[in-house]
């Protein structure tokens, strides 16, 4: 770039200015935003990630509680089937000790968590079966049991050949309700998955998810054989249903989930209830649960689906993953039946905006009265910097009034502001030096030399100006008369009269001689009408004495005859003198003619005599009389007079 551009550029920031309301507005927003942008950015960060910590820490809390009941059901079943294979009773099929298979299994059944069938099965396919049918109406049908049923017992005895199927209901206080035989049963407990299973083996083993032949409900079981004979079989049941009530976390929010996957990775339970019915209808057809359709509903299981499938959960580690639009967050645990080796998953899931939804309306509540903070901030920035500057301003403008000489009184009584005080006193002792200043020189010539600038008035020019003399006949004898504070108030009332006359007119005092006044036009400022301008102005000049001269009559004062001399030309105008001391005037035989005009009323009677220069510019519009023609002393050439009477 070259030297012309950073020329120019400099310029523009040298000329550039804005208001200080503006500068001081900028700063104090500033200032706001450097101390409140910060804190309310740390603020909703901190309080952030202060949310998503505690979602994540209930997030643990929830899957320690969930996985810790999930682990006690399963626990809870191998417990009772374990102490029920190492009572020598259980080892006997039925009818051996019937009443004693039945009293123990109750009593496990009773104090077990969330196990909904205790039974044994035997080689000559014998069966003793306890169900807690307490909270399940459909079971109740099924069995056709009471409907104050709360638990049945089923035992199958075959020591006659056939199978004698006998059902007995108790309420919940063990009260004995009904007893009824069966004679269309022909379960089998040898033809049973965990029967097989576990005489297969030899050991505690868990089977499922499969269709209970009791409940016809989707079931997980865990069976052992007995320590004495391996063909005698204990089994305890854990309804799908069941562990869907376990893993249900919607106390959480309105869309947590809880899922729990078999070691194929296949769901088997839903902590949505009507999900739950959907994975319950698909399993009891033999088909894998379909994610596609259950993700209409539940758009997260895909997604978790995968996050399990790829690895990306650790046990016991909360996750963050999207599905969707949304943001969740997740915890997995692997888990062991009952340490039986068969591996279960269970998923907890939770959107993230359900965790810190509430922290967030805090946060944005917060911003909101932040913001509103800030907006009042913002309002007082705007009122104390135009409280500030308004004072400034009007200092500005008195400023610009004392520039053009006009001393009115300050508008300022008293600022908060010291600064601003200070000013105002240094203003009122210009104003005061000013206004004792302009009654020793002629105030509005000083106003035009400032109006038209130093420069156009500081070098002597030649130019066309119109030049009025006035003086008051026997101004020596009137002074003789009367005593010297009689006549400077009487000449004082009569100048200051005959000043604002002047400058209405556009005119200029040059001076102040004796009694006399030299006015100009023209010159300062340029008036291209100043002929015209000066006739009225002399006309408006002799009407305003005319009816001083009357007043005073009336007052017994002296009367102030005063004639006018009026010409226009060319002359010398400007500034001329010492250094130190100027004086603005008109040099030149324009100015000596006016003077002479004005002596010469004396000789012809007149009042106001004006030049053939005057009635040449602007003689169609007013009415002038002929006077005569005489030679000006010191010019060569005759000069024409007439008397400016009137406008036509």
């Amino acid at each position: 770039m070259g030297q012309g551009y950073w020329r120019t550029l400099r310029g523009i920031l040298v000329t550039w200015a804005m208001p200080l309301r503006l500068h001081l507005s900028v700063i104090i927003l500033g200032l706001l935003a450097c101390t409140s942008l910060p804190l309310i950015f740390i603020t909703y960060s901190q309080g952030k990630f202060a949310a998503v910590s505690t979602g994540e820490a209930q997030m643990r809390q929830l899957g320690l509680r969930v996985i810790e009941d999930y682990r006690n059901v399963f626990r809870e079943g191998y417990s009772a089937i374990v102490a029920a294979s190492a009572v020598p009773e259980m080892t006997t099929p039925p009818p051996y000790d019937v009443d004693t298979k039945e009293a123990f299994l109750l009593n496990v059944l009773r104090s077990s968590f969330r196990v909904d069938n205790l039974y044994a099965g035997y080689p000559d396919g014998s069966f003793v079966q306890v169900v807690d049918a307490a909270d399940n109406a459909e079971w109740r049908a099924d069995m056709n049991a009471p409907a104050d049923a709360a638990y049945a017992v089923r035992t199958i005895d075959r020591s006659n050949g056939g199978p004698n199927t006998v059902w007995t209901f108790y309420g919940k206080d063990m009260r004995l309700l009904k007893r009824a035989a069966d004679r269309d049963d022909v379960f089998d407990p040898r033809t049973r998955p965990w029967y097989t299973t576990a005489v297969g083996t030899g050991k505690a083993v868990s089977v499922g998810p499969y269709i209970s032949a009791s409940t016809n409900f989707l079931t997980v079981t865990v069976a052992t054989p007995t320590a004495s004979n391996r063909h005698v079989v204990v089994g305890a049941d854990v309804m799908l249903v069941t562990l869907g009530d376990i893993v249900d976390i919607s106390a959480v929010s309105e869309h947590a989930r809880a899922y729990v996957f078999d070691q194929d990775a296949n769901l088997i339970v839903h902590s949505d209830r009507d999900l739950m019915s959907e994975v319950r209808g698909q399993l009891r057809r033999g088909r894998a649960v379909s994610l596609a359709d259950l993700a209409r509903v539940d758009p997260a299981l895909p997604a978790v689906a995968h996050l399990l499938e790829s690895g990306g959960a650790q046990t016991g580690t909360v996750t963050h993953f999207q599905a969707g639009e949304r943001e969740y967050l997740a915890e997995v645990f692997h888990e062991a039946v009952a340490g039986l080796g068969r591996k279960y998953t269970v998923a907890i899931v939770a959107p993230l905006s359900d965790l810190v939804g509430p922290v967030e309306e805090r946060l944005t509540r917060n911003l909101a009265i932040a913001a509103a903070c800030l907006t009042l901030g913002i309002l007082a920035a705007i009122f104390i910097s135009r409280f500030v500057s308004r004072s400034l301003y009007v200092l500005a403008e008195e400023a610009t009034q004392l520039g053009k000489l006009e001393v009115r009184e300050s508008r300022i009584v008293h600022s908060w502001i010291s600064e601003v005080n200070a000013l105002a006193r240094a203003l009122r002792s210009a104003r005061h030096a000013i206004r004792t200043f302009s009654l020793y020189v002629p105030r509005e010539l000083v106003r035009r030399i400032v109006i038209a600038g130093q420069a156009n008035v500081g070098a002597a020019v030649r130019q066309d100006v119109t030049v009025l003399f006035t003086d008051i006949r026997d101004f020596t004898t009137i002074s003789e008369e009367n005593s010297p504070e009689e006549v400077v108030a009487l000449l004082s009332e009569y100048f200051e009269g005959l000043n604002k006359i002047v400058e209405r007119h556009g005119g200029t005092i040059v001076q102040y001689m004796g009694d006399a006044i030299l006015a100009m036009w023209n010159a300062p400022l340029h008036d291209p009408d100043h002929v015209e301008h000066a006739c009225h102005c002399a006309l408006a000049m002799k009407q305003a004495v005319d009816a001083m001269n009357h007043a005073n009559s009336l007052n017994g004062r002296p009367l102030l005859i005063t004639r006018f001399g009026l010409h226009t030309g060319a002359a010398v105008v400007g500034s001329v003198g010492a250094e130190a001391r100027l004086q603005y005037t008109a040099i030149g035989d324009t100015v000596n003619i006016a003077s002479r005009l004005e002596g010469l009323n004396r000789q012809y009677g007149t009042t106001i005599l004006v030049s053939g220069a005057i009635r040449d510019t602007v003689g169609r519009l007013f009415e002038l009389a002929p006077v005569g023609v005489v030679s000006v002393k010191g010019r060569s050439g005759q000069t024409e007079l007439l008397e400016l009477r009137g406008t036509i």
